[in-house]
């Protein structure tokens, strides 16, 4: 529908390889591991990349600069490889299709709007539980309607959902084999009209059903690829008329859907390793892409183009040294967007062809920080900041364990319990503690005053010559103090009464 600027040359419209905008590209680094999900939102501003790293990515076309860094990055789904990315049709919402049997849809921002409720895996008609059970594949908004989505599963089932009722999904569609057993559906999607729902299973089957009536599929076409290799995706062109579907037998086939009896066309030798190798239309409708998977080390991953009317191989492009994963054609932007196998996402374009885009951030230099900026500055430096606060890193157990035995501190072997009185400035055990050791050292005290008077009078000429406490406030009001004479053994005989004395 929508088409690329040609000025109705008949050798232009002849010959749709001139528009493919491959002239400049751009590298956008994700990570380390596979890209496994691209999207791109309808104006073509914003771009987002999922990976087995866990990581969902967002770019902004206007304002990166020729960094290419991302402005935001956060693993919505925890611990599970993202699947499958898509931007709404209005652009404000993403939903995110993970390993979990959980999808979820967040705002432009990264803020969660959504989670599908999981199902019951003890119900045994699928139809009955509220959501699904098994892990997820991939998942695609409606077209048309705001809010409406679907998602496929290992549970065998299809279904759709809507961003207001996350308690419970809209519809379920059962794929079934031939003889009626249930069969898991690999890849989903609407039309273009969103009034078919379209999706590949594992038996090698291709099934479509009306929207609106989820019991028998409109089409079933059993064999159209090879059963037991996982067909990974299924797209319709933008005239809505032709099917491109992407199987795991390393073929590409196209299917007319008013003569769903045979494939029109098929392709093969396009190796495949990645259960989301994906295939779409060129906007002119007159190509149709996929990618190729390589081994490490075994060449590189291709990015491969058919022309759709006589399915000839008329272009590739060699992308990387691994697998291209995941290809992106954008109708308004005309630039292709590519993830990679080893943590890359390529955006192709061309000056003269494509519009805004990686356009848009090539020409700003990296901004460096002024200097007089850096200089006026003062640093602010926090206590813990400073080296010697800083805990130190974490060795390894066995080599802590290593400098422990080096340090004459920590491998002292501790000294054995003391018996009997004490030896070498330690206390003896008596019972174990201090307090113990002097309870028993007071009570041992042998020195014992007999005379008490004695002991007291002992510091009274010192007292009286050097007051220092208590004489100088009383000196003035107190009476001066008389003790008793000490009387000789005999004066105190001469002094008793007569009845005291002791008769001989």
């Amino acid at each position: 529908e929508e088409e690329d600027d040609d000025d109705g040359d008949s050798e232009e419209e002849e010959n749709p390889v001139q528009k493919i905008p491959d002239s400049h590209e751009i590298t956008l680094k994700h990570g380390t591991k596979t890209v496994s999900a691209l999207g791109l939102d309808p104006s073509g501003a914003r771009l987002v990349t999922g990976g087995y790293d866990y990581d969902v990515k967002f770019w902004d076309f206007a304002g990166m600069d020729a960094s290419f860094k991302a402005f935001r990055s956060l693993q919505p789904c925890e611990c599970h490889q993202i699947k499958s990315l898509q931007y709404s049709n209005t652009g404000d919402m993403i939903l995110v299709v993970s390993g979990s049997s959980q999808a979820k849809v967040i705002d432009r921002d990264g803020f969660e709007v959504m989670e599908c409720i999981k199902g019951d895996q003890y119900i045994v008609d699928m139809a009955n539980t509220k959501g699904h059970t098994a892990m997820l594949h991939t998942g695609s908004w409606h077209p048309k309607i705001k809010g409406e989505f679907m998602t496929c599963s290992n549970d065998a089932t299809v279904r759709t959902w809507e961003v207001e009722n996350p308690r419970k999904q809209r519809s379920v569609f059962k794929p079934r084999t031939m003889q009626g057993k249930k069969v898991i559906p690999t890849t989903c999607t609407y039309s273009r009209d969103g009034n078919l729902i379209a999706a590949a299973c594992q038996n090698g089957s291709i099934q479509i059903w009306d929207r609106n009536l989820t019991v028998h599929p409109k089409f079933h076409y059993k064999q159209a690829h090879d059963p037991g290799t996982d067909t990974s995706c299924v797209t319709f062109s933008y005239d809505g008329n032709v099917l491109a579907s992407r199987g795991g037998d390393d073929t590409l086939k196209l299917w007319d859907i008013r003569q769903f009896n045979k494939p029109l066309f098929s392709a093969s030798g396009l190796p495949t390793m990645f259960p989301m190798t994906d295939c779409c239309f060129s906007p002119d409708d007159k190509l149709v892409v996929t990618g190729t998977s390589v081994q490490r080390g075994r060449g590189s991953g291709k990015l491969v183009f058919f022309e759709r009317r006589t399915f000839q191989r008329v272009y590739e492009i060699d992308i990387t040294d691994a697998s291209v994963v995941r290809c992106l054609w954008h109708p308004k932007l005309n630039q292709i967007m590519v993830g990679t196998g080893n943590g890359l996402a390529k955006v192709y374009y061309d000056p003269n062809k494509s519009q805004r885009g990686a356009k848009l951030c090539v020409v700003k230099t990296q901004r460096k920080a002024k200097q007089a900026e850096t200089l006026t500055q003062d640093y602010i430096i926090t206590p813990h900041a400073l080296p010697m606060f800083r805990e130190p890193r974490q060795r390894s157990t066995r080599k802590q364990l290593e400098k422990d035995r080096l340090d004459p501190l920590k491998s002292h072997k501790p000294e054995p319990p003391v018996a009997g009185p004490g030896r070498g400035g330690r206390v003896g055990t008596h019972g174990g503690t201090l307090s113990s050791y002097i309870v028993k050292n007071i009570a041992l005290d042998k020195t014992d005053d007999s005379n008490p008077r004695e002991a007291i009078l002992r510091h009274a000429k010192a007292a009286e010559d050097n007051p220092y406490w208590v004489s100088p406030a009383y000196s003035k009001t107190q009476p001066k103090t008389m003790f008793a004479q000490v009387e000789s053994d005999d004066e105190e005989a001469k002094n008793e009464p007569e009845w005291k004395k002791r008769k001989i």
